[in-house]
């Protein structure tokens, strides 16, 4: 956030900063019904094209000629949080809006300050279906040879630049010493241990010749220097009693070196920790709301795969049974919240992740999030949550709480019994969550569905088209409920039948879309289908009319039969 005295001496084509009076808070947020070019001269343009060229502040409140003065706006008064939002949701840019004012007592010196955040690398952000840029006081389509640059850029990697002006020196002795002695147990190579540390540094590359990198002040530099050069580098934990809570009970500011500050950052968090006691037969185990494993790695990938050019620290929220990790900077190039799980992923820092990796503080690219996943889901917990994230940020929800005790025991029982090379996978563990949950329209892939088959750990019920799939039964016995896998498995035309004719008896015919609602939980919708044309076929039920007004009713003979067959089991019951 810029004051209003440093605003006044800035200019705008030097400083990616724009100028609107707004004195009436008339500046237009869309454009309204103005003709183009002028529709483009809005909040939303302004924030489009400041968002294509880096960044930058619209401003509104002050004049347009230097030195700009304050002239005062009513723009979005009482609704800032309201712009922030509908920008959000209009243009997918996460702006920051600030008031400002130039005497605190008079609110007609009131400027209102939209932080526009830099584009994400090989992206562009458009206004109407139009990637927008300023030229002089007009906004204009980006030209062609501008937009191709963009799509084509990739990503630099910021821990392998030259940090200028900082030496050997300028790095924590007991830092180095740590990172020594963890590569050495690592790959196995005492010989590591016996190398001077210049030679250590630049055999991992993080001193190039005699020049330091980034990623060696990121992982080894002393506080005073990562606070002086990288100070965004710093982790902040903030813990809550309870997520509705807006401050923090406890934050600790983390500036150590990433070698020194990862166990005193676990440390602090596990202070907090709590456990769920498992017990069933021969499986014996406690369940940590925050499995280490887990908090390890969404933290180390939230430090590899920031964007260390934004100003933003990473943060750690920590709740009783949640953990959050915000980090600044989307996704690295090509990996979205769809195919976190398939896709071979770069990271963004790549030298601080190759020694990380090294070291054997992470996982080997791509292989964290696994982990997270399959640690998490065989705990019997909620999958980790990345819905949050966008092309500005990355936010993992982790919950803490064991919803699905038998889940957690059928996965354990499951994985003791293999050699670790046959061990379920992150996606078919993954599957088995998605199976056990009966998401809508959740088509599991084949390939994956053909080896849980093999292992026999899940069933395939239905014929055909009508064909789904469910856990086997050792689920349904480690969670107790074995009503329920009757109820999922034991389902044909005959218990279909039985809930059938009462309905038909009664209302004489009924729709698909009837038969489905009356059926639902107990059927899918094409197994349903597909029985109900077989019972056409068969004689025990009647179509009458097409598509969808298409109704059902039952053959009058099989009434007859089904009514003697009630009156003569009445009978029976009658008499015992």
């Amino acid at each position: 956030m810029l004051t209003i005295e440093q605003l006044k001496n800035l200019k705008e084509s030097e400083h990616k900063v724009e100028f609107k009076r707004g004195a009436g808070g008339n500046v237009s947020y869309d454009g309204g019904t103005h003709p183009i070019p002028k529709r483009r001269r809005c909040i939303l343009g302004y924030v489009t094209a400041l968002c294509n060229e880096g960044g930058g502040y619209l401003v509104i409140g002050m004049e347009d000629a230097y030195p700009h003065k304050v002239c005062g706006t009513r723009q979005n008064d009482g609704s800032i949080g309201v712009l922030e939002a509908n920008i959000y949701r209009d243009v997918g840019i996460r702006v920051k809006v600030y008031e400002l004012f130039e005497d605190e007592s008079d609110r007609a010196g009131r400027v209102l300050e939209i932080e526009v955040p830099p584009r994400p690398v090989g992206m562009v952000f458009k206004f109407e279906d139009v990637p927008l840029m300023r030229i002089g006081e007009e906004l204009r389509p980006m030209p062609d040879a501008q937009l191709l640059s963009i799509l084509q850029e990739q990503e630099p990697d910021f821990s392998e630049e030259i940090c200028n002006g900082v030496g050997i020196d300028d790095l924590d002795g007991h830092a180095i010493e740590m990172m020594r002695g963890k590569y050495a147990r690592k790959q196995n190579n005492a010989l590591f241990l016996t190398l001077p540390k210049e030679q250590v540094l630049s055999d991992l590359k993080l001193v190039v010749d005699g020049r330091v990198t980034n990623a060696a002040v990121l992982l080894l530099g002393k506080e005073e220097l990562l606070r002086a050069r990288i100070p965004q580098a710093a982790v902040m934990l903030e813990y809550r009693n309870n997520e509705a809570q807006i401050y923090y009970d406890n934050r600790i500011e983390y500036h150590e070196p990433i070698f020194l500050m990862i166990e005193r950052l676990w440390h602090d968090i596990n202070i907090r920790n709590g456990k769920i006691p498992v017990q069933e037969g021969p499986f014996i185990f406690d369940i940590p709301y925050f499995n280490e494993e887990v908090i390890r790695e969404a933290i180390n990938n939230a430090i590899v795969h920031r964007d260390y050019r934004r100003s933003s620290e990473t943060v750690v929220k920590q709740y009783p049974q949640k953990l959050v990790v915000l980090n600044a900077g989307g996704f690295p190039l090509g990996v979205t919240k769809e195919n976190l799980l398939t896709v071979a992923s770069t990271p963004r820092n790549r030298l601080l992740a190759d020694v990380l990796a090294k070291t054997g503080v992470v996982e080997r690219s791509g292989q964290g999030i696994d982990k997270i996943v399959t640690t998490t889901l065989s705990e019997g917990k909620p999958e980790p949550d990345y819905s949050q994230s966008d092309d500005f940020k990355v936010e993992l929800h982790i919950s803490g709480v064991m919803e699905d005790r038998g889940f957690a025991l059928f996965v354990e029982s499951v994985q003791q019994e293999l050699p670790n090379e046959d061990r379920l996978s992150v996606l078919e563990i993954v599957t088995l969550a998605n199976l056990r949950d009966a998401k809508p329209g959740y088509k599991p892939d084949k390939k994956i569905i053909a080896k849980l088959l093999k292992r026999g750990l899940v069933e395939r019920k239905g014929k055909t088209s009508g064909c789904y799939y469910i856990l086997c039964r050792s689920y349904y016995d480690f969670a107790g409920d074995m009503a329920e896998y009757a109820r999922k498995s034991d389902w044909d035309e005959k218990q279909m039948l039985k809930v059938m004719v009462p309905y038909l008896s009664k209302y004489e015919s009924a729709k698909m879309a009837e038969l489905a609602k009356l059926l639902e939980g107990h059927m899918v919708r094409r197994q349903i289908r597909t029985c109900v044309g077989h019972l056409v076929r068969r004689g025990i039920l009647i179509s009458t009319g097409t598509g969808s007004g298409t109704r059902y009713s039952l053959n009058e003979k099989y009434r007859v039969v089904n009514d003697v067959f009630d009156r003569v089991l009445d009978r029976l019951v009658d008499d015992m």
